[in-house]
């Protein structure tokens, strides 16, 4: 097997927000930089480029995943979503919590805090505050504290739960 060139490209078969493609992508392309640049998905953010602030966090399979650690070709197969699948031209009740306890200033990392707190509402409709900050932990701010994030988010999952139950 031969180590690919910078300058190759690879086929992927990938669905993102409910919708499959197939997409030639370089092979050292970054998911982030895929998502943001060919499929204008504009709501990941590329704060760190290192794995560490979470801005650029989505969900693969179900899984929040640093965009930016990820090659683009590691999408082949997988299911992606991003922040632009959370509203269908209204706010999902998690949006609507953020913006009901002001979770969010510049709303640069807002994107990445989404992202992780649908994986956690998912697997887990009514998590503890202790399981909202833990859930959180790989997702920095800057600007609110994170008070008021971790109240949106249990507030969402009040929400959530009366809707299901």
């Amino acid at each position: 097997m031969t180590t690919p060139s910078p300058s190759d490209r690879v086929e992927i078969d990938v669905e993102v927000n409910g919708r499959r493609r197939t997409v030639a992508v370089d092979a050292r392309e970054t998911l982030a930089d895929h998502l943001r640049n060919d499929q204008k998905l504009t709501g990941i953010k590329l704060g760190c480029e290192h794995g560490v602030c979470g801005a650029c966090t989505i969900l693969m399979d179900g899984a929040a995943v640093r965009s930016c650690l990820t090659l683009a070709a590691q999408g082949d197969g997988r299911s992606i979503r991003t922040v632009e699948d959370l509203s269908d031209g209204a706010l999902s009740p998690l949006q609507e919590a953020f913006k009901r306890h002001h979770a969010l200033q510049c709303g640069f990392c807002t994107a990445g805090f989404l992202m992780s707190a649908t994986e956690l509402l998912e697997a887990n409709p009514s998590p503890t505050k202790e399981e909202v900050i833990e859930a959180l932990s790989g997702n920095l701010c800057r600007c609110t504290g994170y008070q008021t994030i971790v109240e949106a988010v249990l507030d969402a999952a009040g929400q959530i739960g009366n809707k299901n139950g």
